[in-house]
């Protein structure tokens, strides 16, 4: 049986238009201050064709900032900038969530003027970029035991704030090598506490962080994105079956409004949490593999996932499901202007009507 992709899904209390996700996309124009601007809301609305916007990762704490001009939820001017987003995407029938992305180790002071934070002092292998160009990470100061309920309550207040802002979610980054991910991964998670040493041990921290968001602000209103096995930013997993299996065990009874997980298509972890996590499930293949069309009809139509998310389509075609629908062609991805700068590159994609003759 094939699924009508272009069809409303229901997500909890939210009618989708459709199946596809727009992905999170890291674009680094937050205003001085990590605000978002009417520039910021006018791109998102562009977009608001998708059955469900996943915002660029916003840190929930101001040590949580990895790269330059990215957008945080953690002070009220951010709140209003977030507001201005949220307003115009639903003005436009859309929906929004926003993806809580503390990123842990990587990072550089310079960006921040603070040391980066991770479950263990292992710096992470590679550069990052900052104000002053390319720069090796650094080691990161690991995190107390007494330390992690702070880390805790950070992501809980950013989600109420988030809810304030008028966004209809929160989605919880523990995907791509970052804070949460961290926790999960052995080889950057070396703790001797009862956060570390076993998979059980390794998915608590996450686990604790859901549930805390869930209690806060809903079920309903809270995701998670995971990426079980990728090695995006020298994370090394050797027990990634056991070690999300703990996870996903732990998450299911929260009622949460999905999960999130992009994997590579080659791989079968995605299919076991699939048969382990209650809800809705999202499938991202489009780090290592195709994101298109024919394969969201296959994730759909095979059970593997219930919508599909696209990034750097969406990025370059604001109308991008209207063109999927009838097959028209697509932008062209103007790659030097994805990171930083103006309106160019970012608000200036042309419409399919644009591009139509009169």
């Amino acid at each position: 049986m094939t699924t009508d992709l272009f069809a409303p899904y229901p997500l909890g209390a939210l009618s989708l238009k459709n199946r596809f996700v727009m992905a999170p996309m890291t674009r680094n124009r937050a205003a001085e201050g990590t605000a978002p601007t009417a520039l910021n809301a006018e791109y998102y609305a562009q977009r608001a064709g998708a059955g469900l916007i996943i915002t660029e990762g916003t840190q929930p704490a101001a040590v949580g900032q990895g790269y330059p001009n990215t957008p945080g939820l953690h002070t009220d001017a951010q709140v209003a900038g977030w507001r201005l987003v949220a307003d115009a995407v639903h003005e436009q029938g859309g929906a929004i969530f926003v993806q809580l992305m503390h990123t842990g180790r990587i990072g550089h002071p310079s960006i921040t003027g603070l040391q980066p934070v991770a479950p263990s002092p292992i710096a992470p292998a590679g550069q990052v970029f900052t104000p002053e160009g390319m720069q090796d990470m650094v080691e990161p100061r690991e995190l107390s035991t007494d330390e992690l309920p702070g880390v805790v309550e950070d992501f809980v207040q950013s989600s109420r704030r988030a809810v304030d802002a008028g966004l209809d979610g929160v989605e919880l980054h523990a995907a791509n090598g970052y804070l949460l991910h961290q926790f999960l991964a052995d080889g950057a998670n070396v703790r001797t506490d009862a956060y570390g040493g076993s998979p059980e041990a390794r998915a608590r921290f996450v686990v604790e962080v859901a549930t805390a968001v869930a209690a806060a602000i809903g079920a309903g209103r809270v995701s998670i994105r995971v990426s079980p096995g990728h090695g995006f930013n020298d994370i090394a997993e050797t027990e990634v079956e056991a070690t999300y299996e703990a996870l996903v065990t732990g998450l299911a009874p929260l009622g949460l409004a999905y999960l999130h997980v992009a994997e590579d298509p080659g791989t079968s972890y995605a299919d076991a949490l699939r048969k382990l996590f209650p809800g809705t499930v999202i499938r991202s293949t489009g780090f290592v593999g195709a994101s298109d069309l024919p394969t969201a009809q296959e994730v759909v139509d095979s059970g593997a996932g219930d919508l599909f998310a696209i990034g750097r389509d969406f990025l370059a075609n604001p109308d991008l499901v209207e063109r999927l629908r009838v097959g028209a062609p697509l932008n062209e991805q103007r790659t030097s202007l994805f990171y930083g700068g103006d309106g160019e590159g970012y608000t200036d994609y042309p419409r399919l009507s644009a591009q139509q003759p009169a």
